[in-house]
């Protein structure tokens, strides 16, 4: 009889070659993110997500994702689970789809934001939310060959293509408005080569809008390049010569969204959930007028809602500590200046299609504009995030550990004496330290940014 292979997945990976970070696992394919970790990773989260329901599957445009997703679901029925693949969707399909179908989980191919030569793997649970800590330890051990238990065949599970879970996603997002029409209202949507152009044309068609679609088919060797939600130039420039009323630009992913309104002015994942908790507030649908929010959002959105009675609640930047603590408060509403926006009645996951529908529909019922709302929104304070690249990972969020740098973020803070803030953070996602300086004077948000950012370089790149 022959002998079984002692390492039917391969190798473990080294401790430290991969592992969770703020949205998942992410980074260069080829290098960090390769078949043999996807197999392995999909075997693992099919050993440590519950039994009993079967494991959703989705993907963005990138041209890596049906490798990746491949190698996942050989993974997942290796750990004798039974997989739904969607196919080409946005994020929250996935959950939405756990959420309907009572799944174990779910696995979202993509990198988000990132250029194409990079992917990702997002796990979600079997409530739709993302993985806590505990079972993303659980996870990182199996990999780094680390667990209790063996890494083997456990069954032959079974995988199945389901693009019917896209219509009901598509459908979940028409519901959510009602009975709410968009009849010749003349909005741009910037769809960057990505997720959203699965199907965020075709509902703001079915709703009667006036579109102009910008980068509207995927094409996973341009997503993220110079359009969508982190390069609005161009739909700016689209709105403005089509005289639109507003613009919404997606992420690779279309998890988040920023909007422009009819005069070019960018509106943020800030002004989404001042104006959006305004609405709510107003309705009586906002529990105890909370807002939950990160670290990231702007001085001047904190107390502007709360001079209007508003609490706002801050996080550790990601979207799922969002959620954990829209969960713990009972907040009806949350999210990230990125424009990540959750809403506890829509489902509690990042949706750009569905905050972009919900924006435009409110304004559209209001009979004004969304230029208008941004008139009586609040004024942020001036704000500048510098990225300083540090390779070494150990450097970078270990930060605090240098001392000039501890010492010089001190004393501007104390120059500003409670007139702004510094905020110094690791990117989860990307070899980035974030230096953010707000203030209500520019001058010290230029002066700091740019002192803190220089002394980040000098001496956590030193030799």
């Amino acid at each position: 009889m022959a002998e079984l292979a002692r390492f039917p997945l391969g190798e473990p990976l080294a401790p430290g070659a991969a592992g969770f970070g703020t949205d998942g696992i992410r980074g260069r394919v080829g290098q960090l993110i390769t078949p043999a970790l996807a197999l392995q990773l999909g075997y693992w989260c099919g050993r440590v997500l519950p039994e009993g329901g079967p494991i959703v599957l989705g993907m963005d445009s990138r041209s890596s994702g049906p490798m990746l997703v491949a190698a996942l679901a050989a993974g997942l029925t290796a750990a004798g689970r039974e997989v739904l693949d969607i196919g080409l969707c946005p994020t929250p399909a996935v959950p939405g789809a756990i959420r309907r179908l009572g799944a174990s989980g779910g696995l979202m191919v993509s990198a988000s934001h990132n250029p194409p030569h990079d992917n990702g793997i997002k796990v979600f649970g079997a409530c739709g939310a993302k993985l806590g800590r505990e079972q993303q330890a659980a996870i990182e051990a199996g990999l780094h060959g680390q667990s209790d238990a063996v890494a083997g065949f456990v069954a032959n599970g079974r995988l199945s293509a389901r693009p019917d879970l896209l219509e009901a996603y598509r459908q979940s997002l028409l519901d959510s408005v009602g009975s709410a029409r968009l009849d010749g209202c003349r909005i741009v949507l910037d769809l960057c080569w990505g997720s959203a152009t699965s199907c965020g044309e075709s509902v703001f068609r079915e709703l009667g809008a006036d579109l102009t679609v910008l980068h509207g088919s995927p094409d996973g060797r341009r997503i993220n390049q110079g359009c969508g939600s982190t390069h609005l130039e161009a739909l700016r420039a689209a709105v403005l010569e089509r005289g639109a009323a507003m613009g919404f630009g997606f992420d690779g992913d279309a998890d988040r969204m920023l909007a422009v309104d009819g005069q070019g002015r960018v509106v943020d994942g800030d002004q989404i959930l001042y104006l959006w908790g305004q609405a709510l507030m107003a309705s009586g649908q906002l529990p105890a007028n909370r807002i939950v929010a990160t670290v990231m959002s702007n001085l001047g959105f904190e107390r502007a809602w709360q001079a209007r009675g508003g609490l706002l609640e801050r996080t550790a930047v990601g979207d799922q500590y969002v959620h954990a603590a829209m969960e713990e408060l009972g907040a009806g509403l949350g999210g990230e200046q990125s424009g990540h926006i959750l809403s506890a009645q829509h489902g509690m996951s990042g949706d750009g299609l569905l905050t972009a529908l919900q924006v435009a529909t409110l304004i559209q019922a209001q009979g004004g504009s969304l230029a208008d709302w941004m008139d009586g929104s609040f004024q942020p304070y001036p704000q500048k995030l510098v990225n300083v690249t540090v390779p070494d990972r150990g450097r970078r969020t270990g930060w605090e550990g240098c001392e000039p740098l501890r010492a010089a973020v001190t004393a501007a803070e104390a120059a500003m004496a409670g007139s702004g803030r510094v905020l110094v953070r690791a990117s989860g996602t990307e070899p980035l330290l974030r230096v953010m300086v707000e203030a209500a004077d520019q001058g010290d948000v230029d002066h700091w940014s740019g002192h803190l950012a220089a002394l980040a370089d000098q001496h956590l790149n030193a030799a």
